[in-house]
């Protein structure tokens, strides 16, 4: 076949088990696209060619002897290829949260979701680039460069994710591994023209993900098409004894290729997500889709989410300061490099002041400053009085309608560097993701349309807590009716 990586995951698989490639020839022609494009692209930060190889010849192994005796059951991903945020834990795969302060680092054990995805026969090529422990909406955080968006190079691959959005965007892997805490798989997914899943939180453990915001991180996946990242989703949620949030309830078996229904179907359109100063191709784009939606067979009425004007003030305070205590732990003498100096505490001073960056720096203070004495109360406390607000507005809303539709970011991908002298201006870029994070419910993206530079605008459906079906169907029907999804840059 000419261009194995642009195969998508299902016919992937159908490929490597019908014979018509190896699992070496698809695992080599991903590490020469890598090889290829991503010296520019800065999307990984790690590769590990020679394990995939191996892994691939053992997969082939295995599938040569699976069609000798074919009634014996494969793994689901044998042989398929994925790439992992640098924020999550592969075993013997340098894990530094596009930090300094963990550079060197390589960790004894697998993330949760990363260990089932391998036990499902997936082969991981490599780590990629992150804001530094997850804090941005760009990837221009990151203490190893920055990455590029695909369909511009001049322009952002949003953030946190935005090296894993990169390397899905550019077939650079069929899917990889993310991590969302206010929007950080949604966001570049948009930026970069790909599908991506923020599941229910405790829906994935998180066991092995490196903590930013304990009570809102959670594991999630980019693919271009429903089928792929549902696919990938049903393999890494459930329950996990090592990670106390996660939920025992069943995970069901999402099959998409059913006749999918919206006639019945109540999609609701939050009035507080419209705002001025939206760029109006973004807003064209969503209400585009939304009509689209309605021409299948929904029901569209516009809703109202009262709360959602401080969902960004209460984040910046109860992230900060899980982040805080999260980060408290890295101080050069358990982890990475140390500095050397004089006293204990002034090997701390040294090491977290020379390798956190200055946005680590500034959430860490942020949030010690909430969580401090005469403050706790007034900011942190008032905080989670107002996040349980903003909780009960999305409950009131699934009374009356099953989704809610809404734009991801205000704007398409803004360029590289843009943002850099201005916080403020890079944290409104979460202001339409936050909400779902603080009140804990999925969230899918996927692309609607283009800008008139040729830059994708992705929208969201938000559901009711572990209704993650419900949203791969109805993103499901609009891909079938539309080929937004199928553009590459």
């Amino acid at each position: 076949m000419s261009d194995l990586t642009s195969l998508n995951l299902h016919r992937a698989i159908q490929g490597l088990r019908q014979g018509e490639f190896s699992c070496r020839e698809l695992i080599q022609a991903y590490l020469e696209r890598i090889q290829l494009l991503d010296l520019d692209l800065n999307a990984y930060l790690f590769t590990d060619p020679e394990g995939a190889l191996k892994q691939a010849e053992a997969a082939d192994q295995r599938l040569a002897e699976w069609r000798k005796f074919p009634q014996t059951e494969l793994p689901p991903l044998l042989g398929i290829p994925l790439a992992v945020k640098d924020i999550l834990c592969v075993k013997g795969m340098p894990c530094t949260c596009g930090s300094k302060i963990l550079e060197g680092f390589v960790p004894p054990y697998h993330a949760t979701a990363v260990e089932r995805l391998l036990a499902a026969g997936a082969i991981i090529l490599g780590k990629t680039n992150t804001d530094e422990f997850a804090m941005g909406s760009s990837t221009e955080n990151s203490a190893y460069g920055v990455t590029r968006n695909p369909w511009n190079r001049e322009r952002v691959p949003g953030g946190s994710s935005g090296g894993s959005a990169a390397a899905v965007a550019a077939r650079l892997a069929p899917v990889a591994l993310g991590t969302d805490t206010g929007g950080s798989v949604r966001q570049p997914a948009s930026f970069c023209g790909v599908s991506g899943l923020k599941p229910t939180y405790g829906r994935v453990s998180r066991y092995g993900l490196v903590a930013y915001g304990s009570s809102l991180d959670v594991v999630g996946v980019f693919g271009r098409e429903m089928q792929e990242i549902a696919l990938i989703y049903e393999l890494m949620a459930g329950v996990d004894p090592r990670d106390a949030t996660t939920v025992d309830l069943p995970v069901p078996h999402i099959d998409l290729n059913q006749n999918i229904e919206l006639s019945n179907l109540r999609i609701g359109v939050p009035k507080e997500y419209f705002l001025p100063g939206m760029q109006p191709q973004v807003e064209q784009a969503i209400r585009e889709a939304i009509r689209h939606l309605q021409a299948l067979g929904a029901q569209v009425e516009e809703i109202s989410l009262p709360h959602t004007e401080y969902a960004l003030p209460v984040y910046y305070l109860i992230a900060p300061a899980e982040a805080s205590a999260n980060l408290a732990r890295y101080d050069g003498i358990r982890y990475g490099p140390r500095l050397s100096a004089a006293t204990m505490w002034d090997i701390f001073y040294r090491t977290r002041g020379e390798k956190f960056g200055a946005e680590v720096k500034r959430r860490i203070m942020l949030g010690t400053y909430a969580l401090s004495a005469g403050y706790y109360d007034a900011y942190y406390g008032k905080a989670q009085k107002v996040r349980t607000l903003i909780k009960q507005d999305f409950e009131r809303a699934f009374q009356t309608v099953d989704v809610i539709a809404a734009p991801i970011a205000p704007t398409t991908a803004f360029p590289i560097g843009e943002h850099t002298d201005d916080p403020l201006a890079m944290y409104l870029e979460d202001v339409f993701t936050l909400p779902a994070n603080l009140a804990g419910v999925p969230g899918l993206a996927f692309p609607v349309g283009f800008d008139q530079q040729g830059l994708p605008i992705g929208m969201q459906l938000m559901g009711s807590y572990f209704q993650e079906e419900l949203l791969f169907r109805i993103a499901h029907a609009y891909q079938l009716t539309t080929d937004w999804h199928l553009r590459t840059p």
